[in-house]
C-alpha cells in the first residue's frame, strides 16, 4: 500500500493532500462533537449512568433583583422540568423583589417557594442542594463560603468575588467542601472555546504567543444608570443588610448606590467586575491549561463623563475605559480591553506561533501564519453549537453537580481569572505593573516590593 512517505510521488502536494485529510476530519469531529477532550478532566457532556442523574436538584435564590430574576429566577423555571430542578426558596433585602420572584416561580412551575430576607436562615434548609447567589458584588465572598459550608453547591454571578484575598477564601473552602462551584461566565458554556482548547492541546498553532479580545459599548447617558423603581423605599429595602460588614463608612440610605451601584467603588470593580469576566473566562479556557499570571498592568480613564448626562445620579469612581494586558508562564500574553463610551471592538483572536484562531461568531477559522503554510492547513469549523446562553451554563452545572465533576466555569479557572482581575485593578488604582507569585500567593512590584492587597478601604476616600 502506497503511503506519503513511501510513494514515488510523495512530495509537498502529496504531504498538503495528507494534512488536509487530516484538518477536514479534525474540523468535522469539531463540529459534530462526536469527540470532546474535558478541560479539567471532566467530559462535556455527561454519561447517561452517572451516579444521581435522576435525582430532582433543589434549589435557593440568593439576591433576585436583576439578572438574579431575570437570568437566573426565569431561566431555572422557563427549564426546570427539562433540568430536573425545582426553585424552592428566594432571598432579598427588599420585600418587592422577593414577592417579585416568588410570583414568577409560583406562576412558572405552581409550587411557592419560601421567601426569606437573610440568607443564613435560607442556608438552614437542609432540602436545598443548591444556591444561586447574584447579589452585589462584596456580597459574593460571604454568601458562597457560608454555602459552600452549610453543603450547597453554588452558582455565583461574576466576578466570582469583590477582592484577591476573599477568591481564595472561597478556592480554599470549595476544594474542603468537595462542593462544585460555577462562575456566571456563560461565554465558558459556548463550545467554540472548547474546540479552540482542543486544537491547541493538539499543537495545532504551536506555542500560544498572544490572544486579544473586546467587550464595548457606548452609552451617551452612562453605563448601569438604571430607572430608580418607586417601590426603593426605607420601610422596603433593608439598607444596612445591603451595605453588610465590609462597607466602613456607611452611606445614608442611596437609591443610586443600589440600582446603580456597578459605578461605584467599593461595591464593585466597574468594567473589570463586570464585563471583562465574559472575555477571560473564554479566553483563558481556550488555552487548554488557563495559567495563574506571571505580571498584569492596567490603564484606565474616565474623561467622557457620560453621567453628566443623566440627572439626579453622582459621578462614577470607576472608568469609563479600562485596557488590560497580561503574562502568563507560558509565555502567552493577553490584551484585553472594554468601554463604555466607544462601542467598535478588536478582531478576536489567539495568536500561535504556527498558526492564529479567528473566533468570530459561532465559527473558528484557523489560518497559518506563513513561515508554516507548507506544513499548517487552514481549518474552518462552522456553526459550533451549543452557543453562549446563560440556559446552557445553568444545565452545566446541573449535570456537573450529578456526575461530580468540574463545570465549564469551574474553581480552578475561575481563581485564575480572579487574579488576573484583582491585579488588574491594583495595577490600574495603584500606578504600578503587579506581579504575583502562586505558591505564595503574593503580589509584588518588579523590584520585589510586597504590596498589600486591596480590600475594602484601603484606598484613601474610599468607604
Amino acid at each position: 500500500m502506497n503511503t506519503p512517505s513511501s510513494s514515488p510521488s510523495a512530495g509537498p502536494e502529496t504531504r498538503r493532500s495528507f494534512l488536509r485529510k487530516t484538518a477536514t476530519a479534525t474540523a468535522v469531529v469539531a463540529a459534530t462533537g462526536f469527540i470532546r477532550t474535558p478541560i479539567y478532566g471532566q467530559a462535556t457532556a455527561p454519561s447517561v449512568n452517572v451516579i444521581g442523574a435522576n435525582n430532582k436538584i433543589t434549589v435557593g435564590h440568593i439576591g433576585v433583583g436583576g439578572q438574579g430574576l431575570n437570568a437566573h429566577v426565569r431561566t431555572v423555571c422557563d427549564s426546570f422540568k427539562e433540568n430536573n430542578v425545582m426553585p424552592v426558596a428566594v432571598c432579598d433585602v427588599s420585600k418587592t423583589r422577593v414577592r417579585v420572584a416568588s410570583e414568577v416561580i409560583t406562576q412558572k412551575t405552581t409550587t411557592t417557594p419560601e421567601g426569606f430576607d437573610n440568607y443564613q436562615k435560607l442556608l438552614a434548609r437542609k432540602d436545598i442542594d443548591a444556591i444561586f447567589c447574584a447579589t452585589v458584588d462584596h456580597w459574593h465572598t460571604r454568601v458562597s463560603v457560608d454555602a459552600l459550608n452549610a453543603g450547597k453547591h453554588v452558582y455565583v454571578e461574576k466576578p466570582m468575588t469583590r477582592y484577591l484575598a476573599e477568591a481564595f477564601e472561597i478556592y480554599d473552602t470549595v476544594k474542603k467542601t468537595g462542593k462544585i462551584l460555577q462562575v456566571g461566565s456563560q461565554g465558558c458554556s459556548d463550545m467554540k472555546w472548547h474546540r479552540a482548547a482542543e486544537l491547541i492541546r493538539a499543537g495545532k498553532i504551536g506555542p500560544i504567543v498572544m490572544s486579544q479580545g473586546s467587550y464595548m459599548r457606548n452609552n451617551a447617558k452612562g453605563e448601569w444608570n438604571y430607572a430608580i423603581q418607586d417601590w426603593c423605599k426605607p420601610d422596603d429595602l433593608n439598607w444596612d443588610a445591603w451595605l453588610g460588614m465590609e462597607i466602613k463608612t456607611r452611606p445614608t440610605f442611596a437609591p443610586d448606590d443600589y440600582f446603580r451601584w456597578r459605578k461605584y467603588y467599593p461595591y464593585c470593580a466597574g468594567l473589570l467586575g463586570d464585563l471583562f469576566p465574559h472575555k477571560l473566562h473564554p479566553y483563558m479556557l481556550a488555552t487548554g491549561n488557563p495559567e495563574f499570571p506571571l505580571r498584569v498592568s492596567s490603564i484606565a480613564n474616565k474623561k467622557v463623563r457620560t453621567d453628566r448626562n443623566t440627572p439626579g445620579t453622582r459621578e462614577r469612581d470607576v472608568p469609563e475605559i479600562v485596557q488590560l494586558i497580561a503574562e502568563f508562564p507560558s509565555g502567552m500574553t493577553m490584551h484585553i480591553c472594554s468601554g463604555t463610551v466607544n462601542e467598535q471592538g478588536t478582531q478576536e483572536m489567539i495568536r500561535g506561533h504556527k498558526a492564529t484562531l479567528y473566533m468570530a461568531g459561532n465559527r473558528i477559522e484557523m489560518k497559518p501564519e506563513k513561515p508554516f503554510t507548507d506544513e499548517i492547513e487552514p481549518i474552518t469549523i462552522p456553526d459550533i453549537k451549543p452557543g453562549e446562553s446563560v440556559a446552557n451554563h445553568h444545565k452545566n452545572w446541573f449535570e456537573s453537580i450529578r456526575g461530580n465533576k468540574q463545570p465549564n466555569a469551574g474553581i480552578d479557572l475561575a481563581i485564575r481569572v480572579q487574579t488576573v482581575i484583582s491585579l488588574a485593578e491594583m495595577s490600574e488604582r495603584l500606578n504600578m505593573m503587579c506581579l504575583f507569585d502562586e505558591k505564595t500567593r503574593k503580589v509584588t512590584t518588579g523590584n520585589g516590593y510586597q504590596i498589600p492587597l486591596l480590600t475594602y478601604g484601603s484606598i484613601k476616600g474610599e468607604s
